[in-house]
């Protein structure tokens, strides 16, 4: 007589654990310091001096530290909301979207929104490391034979081909702690070259002379690329799925300890860059402020490597997620076998399509402005204070709740009008661009 089992075939249970990804949870508080300070403070960084040029010192200082506390509440109710069901951990931004909207509901909320900020990071990420390479190497060797900034943004993404093939959160954390290190070192280098080169002859702190028409789409975007610059909501859930959690001491305690130190490095970095690089240059000022640094050559060049540097590390923390999921997908829809091929195919082609739009579209500022209101805003200003609103129910007319409606509605009008701004000024820029020069 044969006896048949119902347990899963080997096949099957290397299958699921392909679609669940590494289920160890081994990471320490300061991991999450490292991937949140990876996550937040990248390319958005240096153009906060460019947004302070349309919004002026009083409404650009006040949107800066508004934007800094209403996201760090926001990325506490993240935290506290991962383990809010009982036995259940909302491991990615989709699972607790479902859980406060209906299984139905919630992927259509939570999943483009998310989507739009990491293909959107890491798109404008390969803009970055592309320009910040070609200003390297032209620092590095005035001699040399100047290359198009396409063939830069190539060079940049060829990397992303076999780091992208690295497998999980884990397996990226030493990359993820360069990056953040150098985010920290190229945003002090910045703040102090510009406090080193003093102010401009006849700096203006003045609004820029234009059109009131354009002026207006231009603190749109302005707006957007604020918005940009506070990220790390898109990943947070899946950082904190990361790390170890007990009825005793629960994964918020690490998790919510990590994210205050990554603010605080985050408030180090953006208000002298943001003040200090306004302050030099005024309404003149690059929307990458390293650009308008020249002396000392070899610090500015070190900063800009540093960029180049911290986006590798930026952009494997927002792919992994796109990662997974595309790899969930063509496992459960296609049939696909997991292993290196499947790997290889989804993961490159990723890279080959953000590469693609950089390449096509290296309008940095509008690129920031543009996926920093589409994006962004939902993400880590008013999409967790909506689910709060629905899990936790506070009491009508409370603090609670008067803070989360203000958020709401913040959030709700940074979302559409650097939505437009962005996309209206990319529409204008390429109308005079030569594409792939």
């Amino acid at each position: 007589m044969v006896s048949t089992s119902l347990s899963p075939s080997k096949e099957e249970q290397t299958i699921e654990k392909w679609k669940e990804g590494d289920p160890a949870r081994r990471a320490k508080w300061w991991y999450s310091t490292f991937h949140t300070v990876t996550a937040m403070i990248g390319a958005g960084v240096l153009s906060l001096p460019y947004a302070m040029a349309y919004l002026g010192w009083g409404p650009g200082t006040m949107f800066l530290l508004l934007s800094w506390c209403m996201t760090l509440n926001t990325m506490w109710q993240m935290i506290q909301l991962h383990e809010c069901a009982p036995g259940t951990r909302f491991d990615r931004y989709i699972d607790l979207g479902k859980h406060a909207f209906g299984p139905k509901l919630g992927p259509w909320i939570v999943l483009p929104q998310q989507l739009i900020v990491q293909v959107g990071c890491d798109i404008v990420y390969m803009v970055t490391g592309g320009k910040c390479l070609k200003k390297f190497m032209e620092m590095a060797c005035a001699t040399c034979t100047p290359i198009r900034q396409s063939y830069w943004i190539l060079i940049f993404g060829g990397i992303h081909f076999f780091l992208s093939q690295l497998p999980n959160f884990n397996s990226v954390a030493g990359v993820s702690l360069a990056a953040a290190i150098m985010s920290l070192s190229y945003s002090t280098i910045a703040w102090v070259g510009c406090l080193g080169h003093g102010r401009i002859d006849n700096v203006s702190y003045a609004y820029k002379h234009t059109s009131t028409a354009d002026y207006m789409f231009r603190v749109f975007n302005a707006l957007g690329q604020i918005s940009f610059a506070f990220a790390g909501h898109a990943v947070a859930l899946e950082i904190q799925a990361t790390i170890p959690s007990t009825p005793e001491k629960p994964s918020k305690i690490p998790m919510w300890k990590g994210a205050v130190g990554a603010y605080f490095i985050n408030a180090i970095c953006y208000f002298p860059v943001a003040l200090i690089g306004y302050w030099a240059f005024g309404q003149d000022v690059d929307d990458n402020v390293l650009m308008a640094l020249r002396r000392p050559g070899w610090l500015i060049a070190s900063a800009n490597l540093m960029v180049v540097v911290h986006v590798i590390g930026s952009y494997q923390v927002y792919a992994m997620p796109v990662f997974a999921m595309l790899e969930r997908m063509m496992i459960k829809r296609l049939n696909f076998p997991p292993g290196i091929a499947l790997r290889l195919v989804t993961r490159s082609a990723y890279v080959a399509f953000t590469l693609f739009i950089g390449v096509t579209f290296p309008f940095f500022g509008d690129l920031l402005g543009f996926f920093g209101g589409f994006g962004f805003a939902p993400t880590s200003y008013f999409l967790p204070s909506i689910m709060w609103l629905i899990i936790k129910k506070p009491k009508r007319f409370s603090t609670k709740w008067f803070i989360n409606w203000a958020s709401i509605l913040i959030g709700l009008f940074i979302m559409i009008a650097s939505t437009v701004g962005g996309f209206r000024n990319i529409v204008t820029d390429a109308s005079t661009y030569r594409f792939y020069t």
